[in-house]
């Protein structure tokens, strides 16, 4: 009865320590998406902020 209770316990603890690594590496993942994500998006916003976007505005008369 004894080692069967202990044999549970290790399964479980080998089961935990698998879920635990594959969240955590999921974590890590989404966490590295986001940061470099975000990081496009700024160099991004930044470059249409510094050309104008190669948008013309249709209010401005082109007088010539």
């Amino acid at each position: 009865m004894f080692w069967k209770i202990v044999g549970g316990l290790i399964v479980a603890w080998v089961a935990f320590m698998v879920l635990g690594a594959v969240i955590g590496f999921v974590f890590k993942a989404v966490l590295w998406i986001a940061i470099i994500g975000g990081i496009a998006f700024l160099g991004a916003a930044g470059y249409r902020a510094i050309t104008g976007g190669g948008r013309k505005d249709p209010r401005r008369i082109n007088r010539y």
